[in-house]
């Protein structure tokens, strides 16, 4: 085959083949000889196999178009590429798209479950994961472990290379960090700055503020000039409209509802309860009795359906449940 000055056309249909181990011997060495081509060719096989790899465990959790999953990966990477005017060179790899070879796509893009995709192809490149309906987690280059919760996204450097570990969130997650005394961790999220060199901790960011809360080691979590210290059981608040971050107590685990599917209730008045309700299944319960707010529910409600959870807080409270439209009313 000859060598050209751009991707070609089908070069990524038949990386898929690849990764999927059905590629003939004749494609299989056609592939290897493409990479070895150029450092180019090399940095976008990297990138599509991270986004496989990364991709390949959400399929168990959502069914989606398959057509409609390859034409807006290819469409994705296709933009991305162009807009850099930076292109994998070498030899072409000729191969149709297939019907499988759009079952492999939906590994790659699974529609309203999450995502992962890459800007550019050069150093320097950006990643960003985004989850969809579900939460799901992601790897990071240094080994720390991110779980994404529904709606939210983290961008990230294909490597660490520089002085620090430097990712972006929009939403929230929860962050296990690698150790590295050398790299401190640094996360922006909206109007806030979060660093640690080891932890573990959640992060929920919005427009009106940003909180944190720390399970293990030390955060410092910053606003401009003014930063504090947290320390494993104790949150810190950054609110849009102040200048200094604020640390209280943090009492319950119920931020971690996302990630272990469960609410844990010790002692956690009713109102943080339903807080979390209405966050997790899109719902908007309003306590119309103000005594009902702070009596305390001890109960854990594992993978259970809202019905059954409020049927618990019924003969936990005493309370009524009545329907209005989009509302659930506790009284």
């Amino acid at each position: 085959m000859d060598s050209v000055n751009r991707k070609p056309e089908n070069t990524d249909d038949v990386l898929v083949k690849y990764l999927l181990g059905e590629a003939t011997d004749t494609e299989q060495q056609e592939v290897e000889q493409w990479i070895a081509d150029s450092a180019e060719n090399k940095k976008h096989f990297d990138h599509f196999k991270l986004i496989w790899d990364e991709s390949k465990h959400l399929a168990s959790q959502s069914t989606v178009d398959e057509n409609e999953a390859w034409d807006r990966f290819m469409a994705k990477v296709k933009t991305e590429e162009k807009a850099e005017a930076i292109q994998p060179k070498g030899r072409a790899i000729p191969l149709g798209k297939t019907n499988w070879m759009r079952a492999a796509a939906a590994l790659v893009l699974l529609i309203g479950c999450g995502a992962i995709y890459y800007f550019a192809a050069g150093p320097g490149s950006t990643i960003t994961t985004q989850a969809g309906d579900v939460a799901m987690s992601t790897t990071l280059p240094d080994g720390s472990v991110v779980t994404l919760n529904r709606n939210s996204s983290i961008s990230y450097p294909t490597s660490f290379s520089g002085g620090t570990r430097h990712v972006v969130l929009k939403g929230e997650a929860f962050f296990n960090v690698t150790p590295d005394k050398t790299k401190p961790f640094i996360i922006d999220a909206d109007n806030s700055s979060i660093k640690v060199v080891g932890t573990s901790f959640n992060v929920k960011s919005n427009d009106d503020k940003t909180e944190v809360v720390v399970e293990t080691g030390i955060v410092e979590v910053a606003k401009k000039q003014y930063a504090i210290r947290v320390l494993p059981h104790q949150k810190a608040i950054v609110l849009k409209q102040e200048q200094k971050p604020v640390m209280e107590n943090s009492t319950d685990v119920l931020y971690n509802y996302y990630r272990t599917k469960e609410f844990v209730c010790d002692h956690t008045p009713l109102y943080k309860l339903t807080d979390i309700l209405n966050e997790a299944f899109d719902v908007h319960i309003v306590i119309a009795t103000p005594t009902l707010k702070n009596i305390p529910i001890n109960s854990t409600y594992h993978e259970q359906s809202l019905d059954a959870i409020l049927e618990n807080i019924k003969m936990l409270t005493g309370a009524t449940v009545e329907k209005n439209g989009s509302e659930i009313i506790l009284k």
